[in-house]
Formats: C-alpha cells, sequence, structure tokens
C-alpha cells in the first residue's frame, strides 16, 4: 500500500432514482441500460483526461484539472441524459486529498487499485447531494481555479453564478456554492437538502443583458411589452371613457368608477397647484 497527498478535482455524478428504475424494468434490463450509460460517461471521461475512482449508482471521478471536470460535467449533462432518458446530478471540489494506492495482491482480490481519503472528498459528496437533476455544482474553491478560463472544448455560452452559502453535514466550515451551464435554468439555487442547509444567498438568480439568449429576451421583454400596450391603450382611450355622454351614446356601461378617478386627480391637482376645487 502506499499513500500520498494529491491537490485534486474530485467529482460525484449520481443518477436520479437509480432504484426506481431498477424496480420499473427489471434487474437485467436495468443492467443493460446502465451499461449503456456508464460507456458514454466513461467515453467523455477519458476524452476530459479524468480517473474513475469508484462506481455504484454513478462516479466517484478525479481531475488534475479543473477545467477539464467542468468539461466533463457539461458535456455529460449535453449528451448523455438524452440518450439514456436518465438524469444525473454532479457535484465536484478542488482541494487536497489522500491518494491510496492498493498493493497488488488487494488489487487481485478485487480491492479497488485507488482509493481517495480526506475530507476533500465529503465536501464533493455534499455539493453532489444539494444539486438538482440535470444540475452541475462546484464549490468556491474549485471555481477560484477555474476563473475566466476556458479551452477548445468548453461549451459556448458557459455561465457560472453563485448561488448561496450551504452547511454540510460532517463539514466545519460552511461552504460557498456555484453553479455552472448554458442556461438560466442550470444556475438556480438549490434548496436544502438532507445533507445540505442553505444559510444565505440570492433567491433567483438573473442573466445579465450580455448573457441573454433569444428565448430569454422574448421572457425579459415580453411582460415589459404589455405594461407598455396597457398604458398606451388606456392613454388613447381615457378621453373617450372620461365623457359621461360619450359612454351613454354607445352604452358603455361599468365605467363610472373613471368620474371618480377624474374627480380625485383633479383635487390633488389643486392641492399641488395650490388652485381653488
Amino acid at each position: 500500500m502506499h499513500m500520498q497527498n494529491q491537490v485534486l478535482a474530485i467529482l460525484l455524478l449520481d443518477i436520479v432514482g437509480s432504484t426506481q428504475f431498477v424496480q420499473k424494468v427489471g434487474a437485467r434490463r436495468a443492467a443493460e441500460w446502465l451499461q449503456y450509460h456508464d460507456r458514454l460517461t466513461r467515453n467523455l471521461l477519458y476524452k476530459f483526461n479524468g480517473r474513475e475512482i469508484d462506481r455504484s449508482d454513478g462516479f466517484m471521478l478525479s481531475f488534475t484539472s479543473t477545467i477539464d471536470a467542468v468539461n466533463f460535467a457539461l458535456y455529460y449533462q449535453m449528451t448523455v441524459p438524452i440518450k439514456t432518458r436518465l438524469q444525473a446530478r454532479i457535484g465536484f471540489h478542488w482541494g487536497e486529498i489522500v491518494e491510496v494506492t492498493q498493493s497488488e495482491s488487494f488489487v487481485l482480490a478485487n480491492a479497488k487499485r485507488i482509493e481517495l481519503e480526506g475530507v476533500s472528498k465529503n465536501i464533493a459528496a455534499r455539493t453532489m447531494s444539494v444539486c438538482a437533476p440535470g444540475q452541475v455544482l462546484l464549490t468556491k474553491q474549485a471555481f477560484n481555479t477555474i476563473k475566466n478560463q476556458t479551452n477548445y472544448y468548453t461549451p459556448k455560452g458557459t455561465r457560472y453564478a453563485c448561488v448561496g452559502l450551504y452547511r454540510f453535514k460532517g463539514v466545519r466550515e460552511p461552504q460557498v456554492i456555484y453553479a455552472v451551464g448554458l442556461h438560466i435554468n442550470d444556475l438556480q439555487p438549490p434548496p436544502s437538502s438532507e445533507k445540505a442547509k442553505r444559510i444565505g444567498g440570492a433567491k433567483k438568480i438573473k442573466s445579465r443583458h450580455r448573457d441573454k439568449k433569444v428565448i430569454e429576451w422574448i421572457m425579459y421583454l415580453l411582460p415589459r411589452l404589455a405594461i407598455i400596450s396597457t398604458a398606451y391603450i388606456t392613454y388613447i382611450i381615457w378621453p373617450f371613457l372620461s365623457n359621461k355622454g360619450a359612454r351613454e351614446l354607445w352604452g358603455i356601461k361599468g365605467f363610472g368608477w373613471v368620474d371618480g378617478v377624474n374627480y380625485i386627480g383633479h383635487i390633488i391637482k389643486c392641492i399641488i397647484l395650490g388652485a381653488p376645487l
């Protein structure tokens, strides 16, 4: 056995609802489908220079570069759930870890060759546990190593947002958590979970104007255009509605309150100008 200290990006990937999936389709069919999922995941892992540490209802992976971990996570969420119809949550942390390499005799007895020990592994696991399905979260320590970094593989439009301060079960210091994604929905703060309590941060993350995509601009402008249109239409038809004779001529009922509004407006105007009522 050999132990050494390493500084790594430790990434936890968890398939959401894996137990229900096995119960629904049966053990044999689930095994075939999960093997297909794992093959796709491992192909991405090799592409982004990652290393598989463990596998259960997901994966524990390590990367020597945070940008590789980000690219792996984003490409996974962009491709694997579409092909497998299985959703996953991904969280990772950058920190010091003890890497244990088991002796060959234990490996021959089916022990894992590489194991990771230390609180960094727990922080990565807690970060993953608070994720919403399809989301990618990372700690402040991981974010600080990647500010403004991209490479050839980084998807265009990748965005980061601080989603809040969380207190993790078993971890002494609260952790500032960031989200990374391509859409504003990927960046929304997740609520507390069983092992992570949210103790601060914005309730909702909004896109900066320079980051907005077409659909986000549409959703941003529609309510504002509706308000402007309503105000303009009201401005146009208000003189007509204020004319009691015109309303009676056209048989328009239910707008008697307009006279009251105009009267109140007249009183306020007189008070401001000091004119007699």
